[in-house]
């Protein structure tokens, strides 16, 4: 990025129409690479989660947007920057205004970008929740092939407690939520 007066680039948020900040991503980045924009944009980013849920007894996980209708840009806002993005196809208007955009505060910036990185890591939420008294079926482990019954849910560890028949007696175990799947 150019040397712009030791203005050092800040977050602002776009608001976009819902289901096409892939599309505004797309167009900023290719401005940046076009140079327009390059001075001033530095990073585009539209902050996504992981989900799964099991369909045909098949994890499938799935990344979808966790902030819809809005798409973060780090930019210096000079000149007419604050008019060339809300200009852009799709983009409906700036938070703050096209007068004063006001830029994310530091702790809230870090925690959007925290839960990015997280979302590349592990960060995993199940579409489709478990309920106590579910028949489900173990999948890894030294139980695998077992049948039980969900006993408790704990969301927070993704982690169920199952009750499975071994040698006539209910035994509970404890597993991860990729560890069982719903017969």
């Amino acid at each position: 990025m150019a040397d712009n007066g030791n203005i050092t680039p800040k977050w602002y948020v776009l608001r976009a129409i819902s289901g096409k900040e892939a599309k505004v991503k797309e167009y900023i980045d290719a401005e940046i690479a076009n140079k327009s924009l390059a001075p001033y944009v530095s990073q585009v980013l539209i902050p996504m989660e992981k989900t799964f849920q099991v369909r045909n007894g098949k994890r499938v996980v799935k990344e979808r947007n966790c902030l819809p209708g809005y798409v973060l840009v780090q930019a210096v806002m000079v000149g007419d920057m604050a008019f060339k993005l809300r200009n852009t196809p799709n983009v409906v208007g700036i938070l703050g205004g096209m007068d004063n955009p006001v830029p994310l505060q530091e702790t809230e910036v870090n925690r959007l970008v925290g839960r990015v990185e997280e979302v590349e890591g592990e960060g995993i939420e199940i579409l489709e929740p478990y309920i106590v008294g579910e028949a489900v079926k173990v999948t890894e482990g030294p139980f695998r092939g077992f049948s039980g019954v969900i006993d408790a849910v704990s969301n927070e560890k993704k982690k169920l407690t199952v009750m499975v028949k071994v040698f006539g007696r209910n035994t509970p175990l404890v597993l991860g939520f990729m560890q069982v799947e719903k017969e």
